[in-house]
This record gives structure tokens, sequence and C-alpha cells, in this order.
């Protein structure tokens, strides 16, 4: 008789016991990257996290002898139903030992399961704990650390979910590019025409005015990413605490707002981008822990970092500019403008830009032009209930 036990998680402990399992799969794992420990924790607690505002989530852990060997997490999102459909419920934060080869497919069918119990028809997954968090299972790029706030797993995971009976619905890519290396003659031309031009303008953020600035992004945000595939809009809580969280992470030089002039010849947000030094570099040897002197030694860092990557999380343009010339135009006069800082002022060699919808053409054409290659892949999965 097996000795695998699946328990819920129901307490601060519990909770703390889930987020610290990953120190367990991944400790002799030379890419992986520990996340801060209060950072991941709070993803997973009400009154915290305001995903949880209108979200509804179950955790458990697989244990043998009383130890951890796995766990997993289901969510029913009430955005979710509204926007992807009546019935479709979410999974994720599937983590396991290499050498447990029972839990992995019990996890998925306890999760499945309590999603039955909620009327939900449709199983996606895994969502950690939804689409703005960390999306997907990597399939591709297992030997790359991950940038700033992407995930990273074990190649064992993806087949795992496939013979639980689930079929792929969707990629997300990154792409990579040596930004020492100045941009393609063409696209140069494009960006010098946009900076001539008195219909367009690109300035940096103004962290003095954060609240108005972070608006005006995350509006962009909302109305650029609309009619992307998984699109759930950022509330106004999580727009809070969102930019709570980036705000010691933000450089002002880093992030671009590009303005057009509309028809009564007044300027107004087109398009914006968001670069970010590389946290993970200046994170990784905390070891997940900032007391007591993890947090003294990562202000120092952050004062001015010096890294070797960055990353490009968001980037958007509005939808009523996207599939034009100006479109491309807007984006590539950012992209010019925060390569030639992040070489200058933060040391960096390269940047990554994702994670982008396979389908997304607009982002991949620019990704294309950039002189990209893709990096890392990772894969949402679907099943009916």
């Amino acid at each position: 008789m097996s000795d695998l036990v699946i328990s819920p998680v129901t307490s601060t402990a519990d909770r703390k016991r889930f987020v610290h399992f990953v120190w367990d799969v991944y400790r002799d794992d030379p890419a992986w990257v520990p996340p801060l420990k209060s950072e991941a924790l709070g993803l997973f607690t009400p009154g915290e996290n305001p995903w949880f505002e209108h979200g509804e989530a179950a955790l458990w852990l697989a244990t043998r002898g009383g130890r951890p060997v796995g766990r997993i997490s289901a969510q029913v999102d009430q955005l979710v139903l509204e926007h992807m459909g009546a019935g479709t419920g979410q999974w994720g934060s599937l983590e396991l030992l290499d050498s447990e080869k029972e839990a992995g497919p019990i996890l998925i069918a306890t999760a499945e399961e309590w999603l039955r119990e909620r009327g939900m028809t449709r199983a996606l997954g895994p969502f950690t704990l939804g689409v703005w968090d960390e999306p997907g299972v990597l399939i591709e790029g297992f030997d790359q650390p991950p940038t700033a706030m992407m995930g990273h797993h074990r190649p064992t995971y993806a087949p795992i979910i496939e013979a639980a009976g689930y079929a792929k619905v969707k990629d997300l890519h990154t792409y990579e590019l040596d930004i020492r290396i100045p941009l393609r003659p063409l696209v140069q031309k494009l960006v010098d025409a946009g900076k001539k031009s008195k219909r367009m303008r690109m300035r940096e953020v103004d962290k003095s005015q954060f609240d108005r600035e972070a608006h005006i992004i995350l509006s962009l945000l909302n109305d650029a990413w609309s009619d992307n595939w998984g699109f759930i809009p950022l509330t106004e809580s999580e727009i809070a605490y969102a930019g709570k969280k980036l705000k010691t992470i933000i450089y002002e030089d880093l992030v671009t707002i590009c303005e057009v002039v509309n028809d009564a010849g007044e300027w107004e947000p087109a398009a914006f981008m968001i670069t970010l030094p590389d946290i993970n570099e200046l994170t990784g040897d905390l070891n997940g822990r900032l007391f007591p002197f993890g947090w003294a030694k990562l202000l120092w860092r952050l004062r001015k970092p010096r890294v070797s990557r960055v990353r490009v999380p968001l980037m958007g343009v509005a939808k009523r500019f996207q599939g034009s010339r100006l479109a491309s135009q807007l984006a590539f006069v950012m992209i010019e403008h925060c390569r030639e800082r992040s070489v200058a002022g933060y040391g960096a060699t390269h940047g990554e830009i994702g994670w982008v919808l396979e389908d997304n053409q607009g982002m991949v054409s620019i990704a294309d032009l950039a002189g990209t290659t893709r990096n890392k892949v990772y894969r949402i999965y679907e099943k009916a209930l």
C-alpha cells in the first residue's frame, strides 16, 4: 500500500511548507534562482494578494512519511469566468521531486475534482495563480536561469501533464538578443524618423508622480492587450499592489511612454514599455531570505544595479494604432532608448522580451526585426472535465 498522503493546505504553517518545498525540488538545479520567500508566501495569502478579491484557490501538499514530495493549486477566478468563458477553472504551482513517480497524476486529479465540485467543465493550467503571475510550464530553455518574474520548471512536468489527458492550448515565447549590437539599419531608419516626427514623442516616467504614471501605463496595458488570448484586466486593487511591488525596481530611464498628437491637437499616451534590470541576479545569493542581512544587501544593490541582463516584461501599443507603421515606429523608438540606457547605465549585455503569445504576430514581427532569437517556451494546457 502506498504511503503517499495528499493534504489540503489550511494554515499559515502549511502555506510556508508549500512555498519552501521548491527548495527541495531545485536545490541541485544550477539554473534555478531562489525566489524571495516573503514574496512567494504573499502570493498565496488572502488579504495580502488582491487576486483573492475575485478568486478562490485551494492548495495541496503530497507527503511521504511527513516529508513533502509534491504540491499543486487549483483556482476559480470570477474574472476568468467572465473573460474566458463559463466553466473555465485553472490549476498550477505543480512541483515534484524528481524521484516521485506517483504524486503528479494524483495531485492533478485532486485539483480537477475540486474544480468539478465548483461547476467547472474545463481545466486550464498551469497558472500560478493567474496569467499575470507565472503562466505555463517550461518546455524549452531548461539550461538558462529565469529572468525576473518568470518561472523555471523540471523537464519532467510537461510529460506528466500530457499523460493526464491535457493538450496544448497556447505557447508563450521569450526572446533574447545581444543589446550591445546596434539595431539593423532598416530599423534604425524607422527610429530616426520617429525621433524627428512632430506628431509623436517619447518620455521617461517620473517616479515622483508614480501613481499617475502607473495609471497611464496600466490603462494602456488593459487597452493594448484586451484582444489577446487569456487576457484578464487588472483591477484597481491589483494595479495598486503591482505598483507597490514594482516601485523599488523601476528606474526612470528604463520605463518609457510614447505620446501622439490626436485629432484635437492634444498629446495622448499611445504606447509604453517597461524594462527591468534582471533582479534575479541581485537576489539569487540571498537564498530567499531578506532578514537579517539580505534586505540591507538588496537595498544597496538596488541603488544602482549592475546586471548582465534586462527584461521587457510588458510592452503595449494602444489598440487603435496596432497593425500600423506607427505602431512599429513607437515600439522601436522605445526599444532603442532602453537598449542604449541598459548598456551604458546598467552594464547589461543581453535583453529578454516576453512573454509573447506564439500567435501575436505584431510582437513576433517586432522580435524578428530586432534580431532576437527564441530562448524559452512556456506551454499552457487544457482538458475537458
